[in-house]
């Protein structure tokens, strides 16, 4: 099935109804944002050449035509390559190298950061398309094009996540794939009816794009703040004016916007379901998220290997029920959804009982094929038929997840990961610097920030200036250190491994 049908269903059985919002103003019913997707389609074969399986990047800001041509580029049997508009010009250039992405369609905010990024390929160039230029209209000129009837199995999505090594894997999402995650949307997560609308104040190129299908399924709105981003005012007027509304979120954008102290009675009204994910709610925030929102909330946990689909806890499991057990419950993200396994493994890969740490692994519809171009991270990630997450965590009796710790350090700041190594690498490329450790430490609004742990060569100076400039020329600024700790010697243990464990002692 290809997974634009969802679109082509919505705009027979409902028609006229919006599907989509540019705040409060409607933008495309239905009908009009499938015929806009099927004419881009034809334009994107017809006017540029493009063929099933050709990759095409989005590097945009949200905005409407985000979401046309996702649909677009699946009706033409196309690859989506949705980009972290956040991303540094070198990160870019590293994702369209390694997709072999033809054409890249760029927001005018991102404009000159993607000629950047072309700039420094290493392979093909490819077409840069400014949204809303003449270009982009001529698209929509092309008669409409049929579905392409592919299989269920081809890539529609490569999802791009950091590596520890530094250099990001495209994650290969299949229409099967992403089907999959649908359903176990509306089956665990929330329901979703034609009444209903999401909004998008997270990035449309990650879990809020993948939580645009099964709203379209259900035949429900999709509003894109006029901002592109989230804003607490502008997020609490469109709950005002908008209603049945859902939304996904970092645990740091709840956070925020429960600081900002704009959501009450008429919000309320508007909200139906915050659905939180992407790194960790700590259990008095939860609480406090409760007395605000109401029971209202949703948590998932998932990686862009099985995209928001590992676990959920349900909104029933965020009330009390007279066992003592709420804490409990807010503290693990929830049990494994119906449709993946989930296993606790010990080195061998072997299950653990209940209450044993281990590594998480997951097997089912929702799992990527593969890593793009990338054998042998394929082979080590989906050995033995399960994707090993990387992450370590154990069940209790119930078959509650309680994450314990990354194994690969990642660190989680507003719902992004940002992997140590990638920004060790850039420290040590300053001559002053002789080693580096970078870590996590806690942080009220953003869940952790990146410090690092610096050693000098004997008799050199470097300013903390100078190294955020360092890490500015080559890495995405939310990746920059927050904090320097400068310090003599690194601690180790006896086989010369830095100690991070007491590294966050001295920042605690």
């Amino acid at each position: 099935m290809n997974i634009a049908a969802l679109l082509g269903r919505a705009a027979r059985v409902l028609p006229h109804r919006t599907a989509v919002f540019e705040g409060e103003r409607p933008v495309w019913s239905f009908r009009e944002l499938a015929s806009l997707s099927a004419r881009i389609a034809a334009g994107l074969a017809g006017r540029h050449g493009m063929k099933p399986g050709d990759r095409v990047a989005l590097v945009m800001r949200n905005c409407p035509a985000y979401l046309a041509l996702l649909f677009a580029c699946w009706r033409a049997g196309l690859i989506c390559v949705p980009v972290n508009a956040k991303l540094h010009a070198r990160e870019i250039a590293h994702i369209l190298d390694d997709s072999g992405a033809a054409l890249v369609f760029v927001t005018a905010d991102l404009a000159a950061t993607v000629q950047d990024a072309i700039g420094f390929m290493q392979t093909t160039k490819p077409t840069a398309l400014l949204v809303d230029d003449a270009d982009y209209r001529a698209l929509a000129d092309f008669d409409e094009a049929g579905e392409h009837d592919g299989a269920a199995g081809d890539p529609a999505w490569l999802f791009y996540t950091s590596g520890t090594t530094g250099r990001s894997k495209g994650a290969v999402l299949s229409h099967r794939n992403l089907l999959a995650m649908t359903l176990g949307y509306l089956a665990e997560v929330d329901t979703v009816s034609p009444q209903d609308c999401i909004l998008h104040p997270a990035p449309l190129s990650h879990g809020s794009g993948l939580y645009a299908l099964p709203h379209v399924a259900g035949m429900a709105a999709q509003v894109v703040p006029e901002s592109g981003k989230f804003d607490p005012a502008e997020l609490a007027a469109l709950l005002r004016s908008h209603k049945g509304c859902a939304f996904f979120a970092a645990p740091t954008i709840v956070t925020r916007l429960m600081n900002a102290g704009v959501v009450g009675e008429a919000e309320r009204a508007g909200l139906k379901t915050i659905i939180y994910g992407g790194g960790p709610m700590y259990v008095e925030d939860s609480r406090r998220a409760l007395d605000i929102f109401g029971q209202r909330l949703v948590q998932i946990y998932g990686q862009g290997e099985s995209p928001m689909t590992i676990t959920v806890l349900p909104r029933h499991l965020h009330a009390e029920n007279g066992d003592g057990g709420l804490d409990r419950r807010l503290g693990s993200v929830g049990y494994a959804q119906a449709i993946v396994s989930l296993r606790i493994a010990g080195g061998d890969d072997r299950p653990l009982p209940a209450g044993e740490i281990g590594e998480v692994l997951v097997r089912g519809d929702t799992v990527m094929s593969g890593y793009w171009n990338n054998p042998e991270a394929t082979a080590a990630a989906l050995r033995g038929g399960w994707l090993h997450t990387g992450d370590l965590g154990s069940l209790d009796e119930n078959g509650l997840l309680t994450l314990k710790d990354r194994s690969k350090d990642v660190i989680i700041s507003g719902g992004v990961n940002i992997y140590p190594r990638e920004v060790e690498e850039v420290l040590l490329q300053h001559d002053a610097v002789s080693e580096v450790a970078v870590f996590g430490r806690k942080h009220a609004d953003w869940g952790e920030i990146v410090v690092a742990a610096v050693s000098l060569r004997e008799g050199a100076t470097v300013s903390e200036r100078e190294l955020d400039a360092l890490c500015e020329a080559h890495i995405a600024r939310f990746k920059k250190p927050k904090q320097y700790l400068f310090l003599e010697a690194l601690p180790k243990n006896s086989y010369g491994k830095i100690l991070k464990t007491e590294l966050r002692r001295l920042t605690a």
